[in-house]
């Protein structure tokens, strides 16, 4: 069963979402014996709430709601709980959790939620134990005619009644997409003393997104807030479902020459952007929050391709004008390797219709950079550059409809 996505931007995109219930075996078939959750774990994301559950074996899971009040059910079996566990406070989207035992040594996991949520289990990752799943705020979308027996899908999607209609406000905030590089058994690139980029990257990245949240009418919202694993592309999907305006994913460059110094930003190249629209227009009949919210499953070839070339572009073009301001920044506090906006097909800069800018925020196989990132102020002064860049980007720019517009028409 695929779940379907679909954005409404009219005001830059609102996201809609939804899903069908999906029973899927998690990790690899059920074994003999009861696999023990260690961890619980509800964490804020990027748009939503992600409830993380560790395991010492694997198990099979289900995902399925319930209404009066509304729930998101996760049943494991055969599992068992750790009596020394303590139960998470609650967190964002979710204002109640309950754990309790079910027959023929299962456990229920149950999700109280007071408004319209889709949740969706992410893909398991080799070697790791931990089953992710994830609720974000949405409202239904049509319904996919295929089966769950017929369609394969790595995660599950469930799509929630609202207690209460949504309203939404007159003015929102701008949402910016904060990336830490790399995470979990990914460490990244190690400077000569052991400094991890993994590490450097989510430092950096906690402190930007602090910066952005005290800016009047900005808003950040992390791709990871934790030393764990998220895929490339999931980076992006969790972008577009935070109706990100800008994506900015930071990371500490790396070559073999100790002496090699600065910093450098990145905006998609003109043959990564091709290469993706490919992609984009291959896959359009599974896509349902491609452009603008303009779904490309009903279009022609001919009217797809030229849809997703303006979105493509004006992204583009976007993407490079904030890199310019961006870079320009990080050149006053320290030196830049490059002196101009560098061009690349990296995967997390592929969004059609978000601006992107990947940052290396200097060279960790230097020694005397390794230090200063590792250091909180100079993590702090980074951050500080790089916020300065996205608000001299956006006060020159400001999407209609958002508060900044409003600030900004306001200001003498």
């Amino acid at each position: 069963m695929r779940s379907l996505v679909a954005s409404d931007r009219s005001s830059r995109h609102r996201a809609r979402l939804a899903g069908l219930l999906l029973v899927s075996c998690a990790l690899c078939p059920a074994p003999s014996l009861a696999a023990q959750i260690r961890d619980l774990r509800l964490t804020n994301i990027a748009g939503g709430t992600r409830l993380e559950v560790g395991l010492s074996d694997s198990v099979t899971d289900a995902i399925f709601t319930l209404d009066h009040p509304s729930r998101v059910v996760l049943d494991l079996k055969p599992a068992t709980l750790d009596r020394q566990l303590r139960l998470p406070a609650p967190q964002g989207l979710v204002h109640q959790l309950r754990v309790g035992p079910r027959d023929g040594g299962g456990l229920r996991i149950v999700l109280e939620v007071d408004r319209q949520v889709v949740a969706r289990r992410l893909p398991p990752v080799a070697g790791d134990r931990r089953l992710v799943l994830e609720l974000t705020a949405g409202e239904p979308a049509r319904a996919a005619a295929s089966s769950p027996a017929s369609t394969p899908a790595p995660a599950a999607a469930v799509v929630m009644t609202p207690t209460a209609p949504r309203t939404l406000p007159a003015a929102r905030d701008l949402v910016i997409a904060v990336d830490a590089g790399h995470g979990g058994e990914d460490p990244g690139a190690t400077g000569p003393d052991g400094t991890r980029e993994k590490n450097v990257t989510l430092a950096v990245a906690r402190v930007l997104a602090e910066r952005i949240n005290a800016e009047r009418g900005m808003r950040a919202v992390l791709t990871r807030d934790g030393d764990y694993f998220v895929p490339l592309r999931e980076r992006i999907h969790r972008a577009r479902l935070a109706q990100a305006d800008l994506f900015v994913s930071v990371h500490a460059d790396a070559v073999r020459d100790p002496t090699v110094a600065g910093s450098s930003v990145y905006v998609l190249s003109a043959r990564g952007a091709t290469n993706e629209a490919a992609k984009w227009l291959a896959d359009r009949e599974n896509a349902a929050d491609l452009v603008g919210g303009v779904s490309l499953d009903d279009k022609d070839n001919v009217l797809a391709s030229v849809l997703l070339d303006l979105s493509q572009s004006a992204a583009m073009s976007s993407s490079m004008v904030a890199a310019e301001k961006v870079l320009t920044e990080l050149n006053q506090i320290g030196e830049v390797r490059k002196s101009r906006v560098q061009q690349a097909g990296f995967v997390v800069l592929k969004s059609p219709d978000i601006p992107s800018l990947l940052i290396e925020t200097a060279y960790i196989t230097n020694p005397g950079e390794e230090r200063r990132l590792r250091d909180e102020k100079y993590q702090a002064r980074l951050a500080d550059a790089i916020l300065s860049g996205v608000r001299r980007y956006f006060r020159e720019n400001p999407p209609p409809g958002t508060r900044l517009a409003a600030l900004v028409a306001q200001a003498p």
